[in-house]
């Protein structure tokens, strides 16, 4: 039985009652309880940890979930989609393009393109298919202030599309502190089929954290808190086969004296959770250059691309 066909009502230990507390906050999908821990649950569904861990317990021995063939894993996989970056040389970089189910990371120093990207993405993910979108919206998490809707309409005119309606299919959630930047993610999963999302932007993803939690003392906490957002993320990108683009700040690292010191914020918590990181940084003009640094199937390289009024381009491309 797949997971879509599953009522919530056929659980073991969920009722009429708790079924509908779930769906109000967007459990449509049994995937989603089986990957939350019974603390989670049970705040959520107002109910005891013991009864949610039963209910966890029950969806996955329903599911299947734990130990799994491979040919499952690549058939999952298969069903991941891509988003056109409006580059050929950096889709080819990423493999075709932004991954569903997947986290996409971008680190660079300021003025590299990572907003810039996320900006594209947020306009190409609206494209249908056949032009390397997935024909659905997307939810742009704003840390940084750094959102321009005069962006996404030059972007939507050069791919031909109306910019009324690129602006509509873009969900902007300005995000004031690491908080509620965390609440916003947990609240998505109540409005992601409802609002068609594809893709969910996150720029930038530390800055909030590295602004809030300073020094020694603070960081075992921050890493903590990072990596249950990440978790959360990460659920959202399975659960609805979307894509999750998030942009990273840079800083130097001072044991480095020869070669580049710049190294991304967010630790070894961000560099494990990120399924494509990716290096950005300025070259002459409008060009910039784009260095894969780790990808689960794909080798470590090197490509370059343009910036331009009408959004991103390859080198070559008039």
């Amino acid at each position: 039985m797949s997971e879509k066909e599953i009522r919530l009502e056929d659980i073991p230990g969920i009722g009429p009652k708790t079924a509908e507390k779930l769906r109000e906050v967007g459990f449509t999908d049994p995937m989603m309880i089986a990957v939350i821990s019974p603390s989670e649950l049970a705040a959520i569904a107002e109910i005891g940890e013991t009864q949610a861990a039963k209910i966890i317990a029950a969806v996955r021995e329903i599911l299947d979930i734990g130990l799994v063939t491979a040919d499952k894993i690549l058939e999952r996989k298969q069903k991941a989609l891509r988003i056109t970056t409006g580059s050929k040389a950096l889709d080819n970089l990423l493999g075709g393009g932004v991954e569903t189910q997947a986290i996409t990371e971008t680190y660079g120093a300021f003025g590299s393109g990572k907003t810039q990207l996320a900006h594209q993405l947020s306009v190409n993910v609206q494209l249908p298919p056949e032009k390397g979108g997935l024909g659905k919206s997307a939810v742009y998490i704003d840390c940084e202030g750094t959102f321009s809707p005069n962006r996404i309409v030059s972007m939507a005119k050069a791919k031909g599309l109306d910019p009324q309606t690129a602006l509509k299919n873009i969900f902007v959630a300005r995000a004031f502190n690491a908080e509620h930047q965390m609440f916003i993610v947990d609240k998505l999963k109540e409005q992601i089929e409802e609002k068609n999302i594809g893709l969910i932007v996150i720029d930038s993803i530390t800055s909030h954290f590295r602004a809030e939690y300073v020094g020694r003392g603070e960081l075992a906490e921050r890493q903590q808190k990072l990596n249950k957002h990440l978790h959360a993320l990460q659920r959202l990108a399975d659960a609805f086969n979307l894509a999750v683009y998030i942009t990273n700040q840079v800083m130097a690292d001072p044991s480095v004296i020869f070669g580049d010191p710049t190294r991304p914020v967010g630790g070894h918590v961000l560099g494990h959770f990120s399924t494509y990181r990716i290096y950005l940084r300025r070259s002459k003009e409008n060009i910039r250059i784009a260095r894969l640094i780790d990808a689960p199937n794909l080798p470590e390289s090197e490509v370059t691309f343009r910036i331009t009024e009408e959004g991103i381009k390859d080198v070559d491309e008039k």
